[in-house]
């Protein structure tokens, strides 16, 4: 089975864990995501790729704990094994001399992307991160960014990184510094990438986000991850996880975000009162 070779948590409630899997290694692109079982009774999971080494033969994600199957998956350490480790999966995303392409991130869409900043700006392109945290200390990642970026950027809420306003208020300013801008791609909560796909419509630039709703077998095959996408009816896992954000039905996709909220709380609530010392 595969075996956790670091487990480690970056700020309050997000996690960094890297899996020795060197066959997966070998094929992650940027975009795509892994799908994991933290024990032979949690439920399949998808975690957005943040990162690997096909030398050393690992696969990295930062994943948020929110849930049982996520709680249980940042109580691993180093050395155990986990039962179910399936990728990549998901169609990579497009790569390529876009010129000028601005990034907005927050929570665990730091890390996930993270390798398409990397791959962006190996293919020659001018690359300005805009980096969304409640507070500094949920800020992760940040020298990795510096180590690609043209220019990394943060709005918080407490202005202790410079500015205190949400993150499409700052990426208003940055494109308009910044145009022409060629492409902007979100990835992080619904309603950053919401928010983000709103700043970009009125000014036609190309925004592509990456839908993470609840994903079951991660091939197609269950329909949980279902959306709505220039009309039709998509899944994420097997169409995405990238979309055009203005094409994306954002209404359907916050009601269906909640979907399984109240089994999730009855899940946590007995995981807490059966399984925790």
């Amino acid at each position: 089975m595969p075996k956790i070779l670091t487990r480690e948590r970056l700020v309050p409630n997000l996690h960094l864990i890297e899996f020795e899997a060197p066959e997966v290694a070998r094929k992650c692109r940027p975009g795509q995501f892994v799908i994991v079982m933290p024990d032979e009774r949690g439920e399949r999971i998808p975690l957005s790729i943040a990162d690997w080494d096909a030398g050393r033969g690992s696969v990295t994600a930062v994943f948020l704990s929110v849930g049982t199957s996520t709680r249980k998956l940042a109580a691993l350490r180093a050395g155990d094994e986990v039962p179910v480790f399936v990728g990549p999966l998901g169609r990579a995303s497009e790569i390529g001399p876009f010129g000028t392409v601005v990034l907005t991130a927050g929570c665990f869409g730091i890390g996930a992307l993270w390798p398409t900043a990397r791959a962006l700006r190996a293919a020659g392109n001018k690359v300005i991160a805009v980096i969304d945290a409640k507070a500094d200390y949920l800020v992760y990642w940040k020298d990795r960014y510096l180590s690609v970026c043209d220019k990394v950027l943060f709005s918080s809420r407490d202005h202790a990184l410079g500015s205190g306003d949400f993150v499409h208020k700052e990426l208003d300013k940055v494109l308009e510094a910044e145009a022409p801008v060629g492409r902007v791609i979100s990835i992080g909560c619904t309603y950053l990438m919401y928010s983000t796909a709103q700043a970009t419509k009125s000014l036609g630039i190309k925004t592509i986000v990456s839908l993470n709703p609840i994903m079951v077998d991660g091939t197609g095959m269950c329909g949980a991850c279902r959306c709505t996408a220039a009309g039709k009816t998509k899944f994420a896992c097997v169409d995405g996880p990238d979309f055009d954000g203005h094409e994306v039905d954002w209404a359907e996709l916050f009601m269906r975000r909640k979907s399984y909220f109240d089994d999730e709380i009855r899940s946590l609530c007995r995981f807490e009162e059966t399984e925790l010392p």
